[in-house]
């Protein structure tokens, strides 16, 4: 893939510095440690609104799971019911 795209940013030395020995530690540049770093975080932050595309088959089998009616699991329903220490809070 062609790079004929420019980013450019400011930081303070301090984060310069954390980049520079970070991507020396690796082996790479700082530009392709940045970069890489910066891709796995937007495909993150993207992760749940992403359009996932399923075969026919996939499909079928997905739309058998979600028609099944829902399982009464008793521990999970106690766990869930247990307070916590945020309950106390509010």
């Amino acid at each position: 893939m062609a790079k004929d795209e420019r980013i450019n940013l400011r930081v303070d030395a301090e984060r310069k510095q954390l980049f520079e020995a970070a991507s020396a530690a690796e082996g790479r540049s700082v530009s392709a440690f940045i970069l890489d770093a910066a891709t796995v975080a937007a495909e993150h932050a993207l992760a749940d609104r992403t359009v996932f595309r399923l075969s026919e088959e996939q499909w079928a089998a997905f739309d058998a799971l979600s028609d099944r009616p829902a399982r009464d699991l008793p521990k999970l329903r106690e766990l869930l019911d247990t307070p916590t220490i945020l309950d106390e809070l509010l």
